[in-house]
């Protein structure tokens, strides 16, 4: 990814977060139960906890982006822009919000319409020229809506194309843009196109700027897929293409549950950092993203201590990696003794060497 690498004697861990990673605790089965907290408030929070990047939808920059004339939209973004800069904090990314918008019913840039996909074509070239008025050029494009609830509905040959043409016309549009794609392999779709880091990879190798396409990849998304997130972070990053990640964590096969980072598979937890942190994640300016969800009962006063937790459980985690026993694990690799190994890993995570 060509970015400019930290300032020497600069944080390499840096971490982001999503307005929405602040919310008022409504569910499919109840309303809220916070009341909201101002943009502005949120902002200050993120340096208060410790965090360096601000994570944007399009309609989170500029509110009811569809009712602005275009230039309108691009004043709302450059001011905004100077107030992350007053604050002391980074845009890490924007992502078109393509899936509330009624003319993506039936997908954004894969719908049946060719309507529907122009409109998702041109919010998603929108959304690239706000992130340029914010200050950064990566766009994420999570894929929400694009696939089917039957596989009758649509023909994916032709779907993958569309996809793929929507991805050229944003780097097209953009010649400084990096796209990020962030694959997850079911909700709010039944059956969603790309749905691991894998696909995504190879439409970056199809696309007509390769080294300008590359992925963010969730936690919570891999395990829906039933893959391991170390496994799938260590592959984008044979590639060099893990330009972002969103860690949390996910009690078993079932809806995105945005659980803290670490809250559920400390194992799994310490693979992920083990992997970032032997691969050099961060050095070019690459953020830790988190994102995850308050709970429903957590009062008002604390609505952001969901945040605070993961980061310190990421560092808590850092602090494992980077104390690990080496020298007695190529040990036990070395004489095939797993069982060694494994009793290793467990007891250092639990403290006892």
């Amino acid at each position: 990814m060509a970015k400019a690498k930290r300032k020497a004697g600069g944080k390499r861990y840096r971490f982001s977060f999503g307005p929405w990673n602040i919310s008022e605790g409504a569910d499919p089965f109840g309303p809220p139960v916070r009341q909201p907290i101002a943009f502005a408030k949120k902002l200050r929070v993120y340096k208060q906890l410790g965090f360096d990047g601000v994570q944007f939808h399009d309609d989170d920059a500029v509110p009811d982006l569809n009712d602005l004339s275009p230039n309108a939209v691009l004043k709302k973004a450059a001011r905004l822009g100077r107030v992350l800069a007053d604050e002391g904090l980074e845009p890490e990314f924007v992502a078109p919000r393509l899936w509330e918008d009624p003319r993506t019913i039936d997908g954004a840039f894969t719908s049946n319409s060719p309507s529907c996909r122009k409109y998702a074509i041109d919010r998603a070239l929108q959304c690239v020229d706000i992130a340029a008025e914010l200050g950064t050029n990566n766009v994420v494009v999570w894929l929400a809506r694009e696939g089917t609830y039957i596989r009758e509905a649509k023909n994916a040959r032709l779907a993958h194309d569309w996809l793929m043409t929507a991805i050229n016309k944003m780097l097209g549009h953009n010649p400084d843009l990096h796209l990020m794609i962030e694959p997850k392999p079911n909700e709010p779709m039944d059956q969603a196109y790309v749905p691991t880091i894998g696909h995504a990879i190879s439409l970056a190798y199809l696309s007509d700027a390769p080294d300008r396409v590359g992925g963010l990849i969730e936690t919570a998304h891999a395990k829906l897929a039933g893959l391991d997130p170390s496994d799938e972070m260590a592959f984008a990053l044979y590639h060099k293409k893990l330009w972002s990640v969103h860690l949390n964590d996910q009690n078993g096969l079932k809806f995105d549950e945005d659980r803290n980072f670490a809250a559920v598979n400390l194992r799994e937890a310490f693979n992920q950092v083990r992997v970032l942190e032997e691969a050099g994640y961060g050095s070019n300016g690459e953020m830790v993203g988190l994102d995850v969800k308050t709970f429903r009962t957590q009062k008002q006063a604390d609505s952001a201590a969901h945040l605070a937790n993961s980061k310190r459980f990421f560092e808590l985690m850092l602090q494992k990696v980077r104390t690990f026993n080496r020298k007695a694990e190529a040990e036990f690799i070395k004489d095939r003794n797993y069982e060694g190994l494994e009793r290793l890993v467990i007891e250092h995570l639990l403290g006892v060497r």
